[in-house]
């Protein structure tokens, strides 16, 4: 229930130019609330008057967004409305031609005192919803546009010093949008609007024009470096990692198809390999490492011996690991500390079984989000493991799908899980059962591709319901649909 509060808000804010005109007679204590009951009700007049004269040095989305004792409702979880960032930009670029000598002349005193604008955490799904919401993209557009927009203009009046704010924003750039960002760094190198970037995602985008985007961000902001679709192999990334490793505050960094592979060495391979280990071994705050598609087999060991820390989410799908990198990684002072563990699209059937239930007992303890997608696990395997695995108490997700599991497996799977009280997503393959015809053992490929008999799979389903039902775990989920549970983010465990 929303408290009295809440709604007195809300009942303010119903006629915007009278709330705009109390503003100033307001406690500074309602100023937070008054900003959520603006951004959700879309009162984008009051919302830009807002940020206009925000009497705090910090306005963060996170904090002001989430779910709060007035109201259970998160925005961060929602992609935000396009008529609401519009206004929040909007009062910005008022506040950026507001005099720092004319903040004395505010009523009551109100002095403006923001200094930060913080509009990180925003929902970035990458699926198009309607056009009255905002992504991500679009919301670095609109910030960008203001940093150009206020570089070209200059001050109004030589003399009257622009208020300086700070915008910490998550940047994602593709080959497009290059340029354009690009600039906007530039601009607001030597404007009062200072563009800070968080997270820094960069798709399918040259190795110069990469390496151009990091010099131009600030070391002290920076807490992750996302390359996606980057094909840049060890030649590209051995030119790219000096400059991500300036940054020492880094905390994520998520890399994809970086070739190593012992089996076929070739001397500029080893050299840039060995130069690739040297870099990574130069940061001290890293905690996530992704190293998606990228061909490890027998040098995990070598990878992960260089880091200065423990790694507490660690993705490795597609890496064709051998067992010995998994016994590597089980005897590591990192399995001990994960929250986080992909080992999707790895064959865990064979000789790689059981090291991988060692890994599973190092990390029990603190492991809340296991990916296993594509891992070749039948019946006979996960039987064999979950022993182990229902000893992971704190496992909240869990990713099995595409494995070719039957029914009884799942059933099995589902029992077990009884015991882990803080499980609340499973996402499991559909039932080898509900399938016309497989070859045996199916590859994942035909898993994916091939077409099952919807009305045994509605049978499935609704067992599976009654069983959560019987046992008391109506709450958790159990879904085949991969692509609505998004993986979750390390920061968010």
């Amino acid at each position: 229930m929303h408290t009295l509060v809440f709604l007195s808000t809300r009942q303010v804010l119903q006629c915007q130019s009278a709330a705009c005109q109390a503003l100033p007679l307001l406690p500074r204590e309602l100023f937070p609330l008054l900003f959520k009951v603006a951004f959700m009700d879309k009162k984008t007049v009051v919302l830009r008057e807002l940020v206009h004269t925000w009497p705090f040095p910090l306005l963060s989305f996170q904090q002001l967004l989430q779910e709060c004792a007035h109201c259970s409702r998160a925005l961060l979880q929602e992609r935000p409305s396009t008529e609401s960032m519009q206004a929040v930009i909007l009062g910005l670029t008022a506040r950026l031609h507001t005099p720092e000598t004319e903040a004395g002349t505010q009523p009551l005193g109100r002095k403006h005192t923001l200094r930060v604008l913080d509009m990180t955490g925003l929902l970035d799904d990458g699926v198009e919803q309607d056009p009255g919401t905002m992504s991500m993209w679009d919301c670095t557009a609109a910030v960008a546009r203001t940093c150009i927009a206020q570089q070209q203009g200059g001050t109004a009046e030589p003399g009257l010093a622009p208020v300086p704010v700070e915008v910490r924003v998550d940047l994602r750039v593709n080959r497009a949008s290059y340029a354009f960002l690009r600039e906007a760094l530039r601009s607001s190198a030597d404007s009062p609007l200072r563009l800070c970037c968080r997270d820094l995602r960069a798709e399918d985008l040259p190795m110069r024009n990469t390496v151009a985007l990091l010099q131009l961000l600030d070391a002290g902001c920076l807490r992750r470096v996302d390359l996606r679709f980057n094909n840049l192999g060890l030649r590209g990334l051995s030119v790219i990692i000096p400059h991500v490793a300036r940054f020492q505050h880094l905390a994520s960094l998520r890399l994809h198809y970086v070739h190593g592979d012992s089996r076929q060495p070739s001397v500029d391979g080893e050299d840039n390999f060995r130069y690739f280990l040297a870099q990574m071994g130069r940061f001290t705050c890293l905690r996530e490492l992704s190293m998606g598609s990228s061909l490890l087999s027998g040098r995990l060991d070598q990878l992960l011996s260089t880091l200065q820390s423990p790694l507490e989410s660690l993705e490795l799908a597609f890496c064709a690991l051998l067992p010995e990198d998994l016994r590597f990684l089980a005897r590591s002072p990192h399995a001990v500390h994960l929250k986080k563990l992909d080992l999707s699209g790895n064959d865990l059937s064979g000789s790689q079984l059981e090291p991988f239930q060692g890994l599973l007992q190092a990390a029990a303890a603190t492991l809340l989000h296991l990916e296993l997608t594509e891992c070749q696990l039948a019946d006979t395997q996960l039987l064999a493991t979950l022993p182990v695995l229902t000893r992971c108490a704190s496992l909240r997700y869990l990713g099995l799908y595409g494995n070719p599991l039957s029914m009884a497996g799942l059933k099995e799977l589902l029992r077990d899980s009884v015991a882990q009280a803080e499980l609340r997503t499973v996402v499991h393959p559909f039932p080898v059962d509900c399938y016309e015809g497989l070859p045996w053992p199916p590859p994942a490929s035909v898993l994916l591709e091939a077409s099952i008999n919807e009305e045994k799979f509605a049978r499935v389903e609704a067992e599976l319901h009654q069983l959560l039902l019987a046992s008391g775990r109506a709450h958790v989920l159990w879904t085949t649909d991969i692509y609505g549970r998004l993986a979750a983010d390390y920061f968010s465990l």
